[in-house]
C-alpha cells in the first residue's frame, strides 16, 4: 500500500493511496479462509468446501468490503502516525472509479483540514472578577408579594356589584339537554373564577356581569371531540343561581402564607427566599464571569482555524438570525442566507474558542458523567409533557442530539476548572448592577 502527500498548505492535506491488487486479493483470501469452517455447499461436507470454489462463488462480494477495510485501515494507520486530527470527516474519492476493474490496483484521493495546534495557555496568570449580590429585605419582601399575589384568596364584592373577568362566582347551576338534566351537569355552592377556562368556551363569558342573587341561562354547545360521547357536539342550557361575587386579593403575608409554601413560619419561608435569590444571582454572576473569561482567552490565544468549521458556524449563526428576525416562517423554504462579515467574525471567535476548551478540557481530562447526561435528559424531556418516555428514547438511540446535550455541559466543566486555576476576586455588587451586566451580555 502506498500512502504520497499531494497537498500541505496551512491546515488542508491531501494524501493519494493506492492499495494494490495482490493486497486486495490477499484480503479477499484471508477474509474466506476465516469463514470456510462454517461454509455448506451441495456435494461438500461442512468446512470442507475448496478455496478456488468459494471464490468463484463469494469473491467479488468479499472484494467490495475487503477494499472498504483496506482504505479505512490505511486513513487509520496514516492518522496515528501523523498525529493529525481531521476537523471534519475526510473527503475520499475514487480515482479510477469508473475504469476500475477486479484485478486492478484501487487508486484513492483523501483530503481534508487538519485540526490546528493549539497554544498553551497560562490559566493561572488570568484574573477575573466574580460579582456577588445579597439578598437584601426589599428583594425579599418584593418576592413575598409576588408568592402572596400568586396564592391569591378572594373576598366578597360590595352588593349589587357586577362580577368581572378574573373575579370569583360563587353559584349553584343545573344543566339540560334538550330541557333534560344530563348527569354531571349540576352543583351547589360552586366556586367559578371567571377566565380561568375552567368551564367549556363560552360558558365563562356569559357570566361576567352578573350580580350576587341574580339567576342566569348560560347557553353552550359542547364541543365536538368532548370526553362524553352523549353531549359531543350538543346545545346545553345551564341555569345558574348567583349567591355571591368575589374579588381577587392578595393573600396575607403571614405564618399561614408561609406553610402554603412548605415552610413551617414566615421567617422560614423568608430564609427560603433569600436562599434562592442569592442562588439565582449567583448564577447570573457566573454568566457574565463566563463571558470575561471568554473574551480574555479569546485575546490570550491566536492560531489557525480550519476554513470548514468557520464556514458552517458562519452559516448557521446567520440562519439562525434570520429566523429571529423573521419569526413566521417556521421552515427552511427561504432564500439562501448568505453570512456577513460580521457573522464570520463572531464564528471565528466561537470555532478559535471552543477548539480551545475542547482542548483544555481533554488535558484536564474534563468527562461529562452518565448521570449528568440522565439528568440533562430529564430536564429536556419536561418541556415535552406526557411524551418524557418517547423523548428520552429518542435521545438515546440518536448520537447527534446526545451530542448537543453533551457539548454544553463539557463546556461548563472546563469553564469551572478554569474558574478553579484562575485568580477570582469576589466583589460585591448591587442587584441592579448585576442586572445591567446582564443586559449588556444579552445585547452583545
Amino acid at each position: 500500500m502506498q500512502v504520497t502527500e499531494t497537498l500541505n498548505e496551512g491546515l488542508k492535506r491531501g494524501y493519494n493511496i493506492v492499495v494494490t491488487a495482490d493486497e486486495l486479493d490477499a484480503k479477499v483470501n484471508e477474509k474466506l479462509a476465516e469463514a470456510q469452517p462454517e461454509i455448506e455447499m451441495k456435494g461438500f461436507r461442512k468446512g470442507k468446501v475448496p478455496m478456488p470454489l468459494l471464490k468463484k462463488q463469494f469473491g467479488e462480494r468479499l472484494l467490495g468490503e475487503a477494499m472498504q477495510e483496506a482504505i479505512d485501515g490505511a486513513m487509520n494507520k496514516h492518522f496515528e502516525e501523523s498525529g493529525d486530527k481531521p476537523a471534519l470527516q475526510p473527503k475520499v474519492e475514487m480515482k479510477n472509479g469508473e475504469e476500475w476493474k477486479p484485478g486492478s490496483d484501487v487508486e484513492v484521493e483523501m483530503s481534508y483540514e487538519a485540526l490546528p495546534e493549539i497554544p498553551e495557555v497560562e490559566l493561572k496568570g488570568i484574573s477575573l472578577e466574580k460579582m456577588v449580590v445579597k439578598a437584601d429585605d426589599a428583594a425579599v419582601d418584593e418576592a413575598l408579594g409576588n408568592l402572596a399575589e400568586t396564592a391569591q384568596d378572594f373576598k366578597a364584592r360590595r352588593k349589587g356589584s357586577k362580577a368581572k373577568d378574573g373575579d370569583q362566582v360563587v353559584m349553584d347551576f343545573v344543566g339540560k339537554v334538550d330541557g333534560e338534566a344530563f348527569e354531571g351537569g349540576s352543583a351547589e355552592d360552586f366556586p367559578l373564577v371567571l377566565g380561568s377556562n375552567q368551564f367549556i368556551p363560552g360558558f365563562e363569558e356569559q357570566l361576567v356581569g352578573v350580580k350576587a342573587e341574580e339567576e342566569k341561562d348560560v347557553t353552550v354547545t359542547f364541543p365536538e371531540e368532548y370526553q362524553a360521547e352523549h353531549l359531543a357536539g350538543k346545545e346545553a342550557v345551564f341555569t345558574c343561581t348567583i349567591k355571591e361575587v368575589k374579588e381577587p386579593v392578595a393573600a396575607e403575608i403571614n405564618d399561614e402564607l408561609a406553610q402554603k409554601f412548605g415552610s413551617e413560619d414566615l421567617e422560614g419561608l423568608k430564609a427560603q427566599i433569600s436562599e434562592r435569590l442569592e442562588a439565582e444571582y449567583a448564577g447570573a454572576a457566573r454568566a457574565v464571569m463566563k463571558r470575561a473569561l471568554l473574551d480574555k482567552l479569546d485575546d490570550l490565544v491566536s492560531f489557525e482555524l480550519p476554513p470548514s468549521l468557520v464556514e458552517a458556524e458562519a452559516g448557521q449563526i446567520a440562519h439562525q438570525l434570520w429566523h429571529e428576525e423573521n419569526p413566521d416562517v417556521q421552515g427552511h423554504d427561504h432564500p439562501e442566507i448568505e453570512p456577513t462579515d460580521e457573522h464570520n467574525k463572531l464564528a471565528e471567535r466561537r470555532v478559535r474558542l471552543g477548539l480551545l476548551l475542547a482542548d483544555l478540557g481533554q488535558k484536564a481530562e474534563v468527562e461529562v458523567t452518565d448521570a449528568e447526561m440522565t439528568q440533562a435528559i430529564m430536564n429536556q424531556a419536561r418541556q415535552y409533557p406526557g411524551q418524557e418516555r418517547q423523548f428520552f428514547e429518542f435521545v438515546q438511540q440518536n448520537a447527534q442530539m446526545q451530542q448537543q446535550l453533551r457539548a454544553p455541559l463539557f463546556e461548563d466543566k472546563v469553564v469551572d476548572y478554569v474558574f478553579e486555576l484562575a485568580e477570582v476576586a469576589d466583589k460585591e455588587v448591587s442587584k441592579e448592577d448585576l442586572q445591567k451586566a446582564i443586559e449588556e451580555l444579552e445585547e452583545e
